[in-house]
């Protein structure tokens, strides 16, 4: 990754986890907690791609599992995190804007079921059935509204941020767009042209020489 994208990647994920664990996390709201941490993760994923997306979702998660009030095993996180950029990199648009915010709504619902089953299946194979006395569907609908209610302001500003760290790919884009074509430059600026014009130039002086001749003798045989 470029140094303009890893200190916005980790200025962004510092943020986000410090108003996670010292601001949501103390709103003791019903069901889940809502995960600024991966919504952040997947604004750099549809600005970065799946690799930048996993690259920054290992990372954040890698945080978190070493942050303070964190009571379950290191590493843990970071792979929930880690596939779920790679597979929000996957929906990168082609053209560095999304559509509609239909898109990126779906994208955010399917990442917070998605962290919150995979966070529940690792903790199943190390032995963390805390998922199982809390209720697994009350944790699934609430992560999905409480993500889902929070995406619309902050996951595209993380994009606009991350765009201009980028130094504006997308007017580099336009731009390159609105050059000129080779082929068109070269037709138009080539010798070919250059090359009739002359022939074209000789073709007249050829035609006007030829009449002077016929006049010079018409005018030998009036006399």
């Amino acid at each position: 990754m470029r140094v303009n994208r890893i200190l916005l990647s980790a200025s962004l994920v510092v943020v986000a986890l410090v108003l996670q664990v010292s601001v949501l996390a103390r709103l003791h709201l019903p069901g889940a907690v809502p995960d600024l941490l991966l919504l952040t993760v997947l604004g750099l994923a549809l600005v970065y791609g799946h690799v930048g997306g996993a690259l920054v979702g290992f990372g954040a998660g890698l945080l978190a599992d070493l942050a303070p009030p964190a009571d379950h095993a290191a590493g843990r996180y970071a792979l929930v995190l880690c596939v779920i950029g790679y597979l929000a990199g996957l929906a990168k648009p082609e053209n560095g804007r999304l559509r509609s915010a239909t898109g990126a709504m779906a994208v955010v619902v399917v990442a917070a079921v998605g962290t919150t089953l995979l966070y529940a299946g690792v903790g199943a194979l190390v032995g963390d059935t805390a998922a199982r006395h809390v209720g697994l569907p009350g944790l699934l609908f609430t992560a999905a509204l409480y993500d889902l209610l929070l995406a619309p302001f902050v996951v595209p500003a993380v994009m606009a941020l991350a765009r201009r760290a980028e130094n504006d790919p997308l007017a580099e884009t336009n731009s390159a767009d609105q050059k000129p074509d080779i082929s068109s430059g070269w037709l138009s600026g080539g010798t070919g042209l250059r090359i009739g014009g002359q022939r074209n130039g000789l073709r007249v002086k050829a035609a006007r020489a030829r009449m002077a001749r016929a006049g010079r003798i018409k005018g030998v045989k009036r006399l």
